[in-house]
């Protein structure tokens, strides 16, 4: 079994730069189309205050040979699985656009396992309980691409590369297709902190509707909201790490799950 977990996390996980011993950690899930090389900067960063790990999905980069997940159910279970149950050390999990997604079933899975995340930082998504209508994973490759070109996040230049696209458009498709298709489950409200972030002028989130993330814990709630739009992370980087250090330093406590 321990065989098993050690091969589920260098699957599944990585680690950029070495952290003080007993650091708290903090998993990062990227979004639709992302990469753990993503939160490379993040790790330089926090790093060694923060133990940086970002999890890295079937399909892409050096997992690109493996077909990608189309289901945010089966993302987190697949991270849920590359977590040591072993180790005490706190857990705080961020999650940006769809790794908001996979990291609230992930915070589910970890929370009826009696291992609750210490905070959630949820970024550029609104709440699950907040349904619309999306069907970019059933238009042609132009108008996927034309979503992603909307959004930013991904370089001009990828897009514009034949060779590049054949290899990411398939990943794209299947993210969009595990966001579109998900639909929330009622179920018990997480007892977790939550510190939801969002760009004033993200095209799919209002503050408002970031907001409705308060309505799944019975924890703590704050909204930020930065000057953006989907990826105002990237622009605003300084000060949403410093919200992150500061939101760890304040709450992270205890023990929880440990990557």
């Amino acid at each position: 079994m321990a065989d098993r977990s050690d091969a589920e996390h260098q699957l599944w996980l990585r680690s950029f730069h070495q952290a003080t011993p007993g650091a708290p950690r903090l998993l990062c899930l990227p979004h639709a189309g992302g990469s753990a090389s993503f939160y490379f900067p993040v790790s330089k960063a926090l790093s060694p205050a923060v133990d940086v790990r970002a999890v890295q999905y079937p399909g892409r980069q050096d997992r690109h040979l493996e077909a990608p997940m189309d289901s945010v159910q089966d993302l987190a279970r697949g991270v849920f699985r590359a977590l040591d149950e072993r180790d005490g050390t706190p857990l705080a999990l961020f999650g940006h656009s769809m790794g908001a997604m996979v990291g609230f079933e992930l915070a589910r899975l970890l929370e009826d396992a009696g291992r609750p995340p210490a905070v959630f930082f949820v970024s550029g998504r609104r709440g699950p309980s907040v349904e619309r209508s999306e069907d970019v994973h059933q238009g042609d490759d132009a108008r996927l691409i034309e979503e992603v070109t909307r959004l930013g996040g991904t370089d001009a230049a990828v897009l514009r590369d034949e060779e590049m696209l054949s290899m990411i458009l398939p990943v794209l498709r299947a993210d969009y297709r595990a966001v579109e298709t998900y639909r929330h489950t009622p179920g018990p409200r997480l007892s977790c902190p939550f510190v939801a972030l969002t760009g004033d002028a993200d095209p799919r989130v209002t503050p408002e509707e970031a907001r409705t993330w308060s309505q799944e814990t019975d924890g703590p709630f704050e909204l930020h909201v930065y000057p953006g739009a989907h990826f105002y992370l990237v622009a605003q980087q300084q000060a949403v790490l410093a919200r992150i250090e500061a939101t760890l330093r304040r709450l992270v406590s205890g023990t929880g799950a440990a990557v």
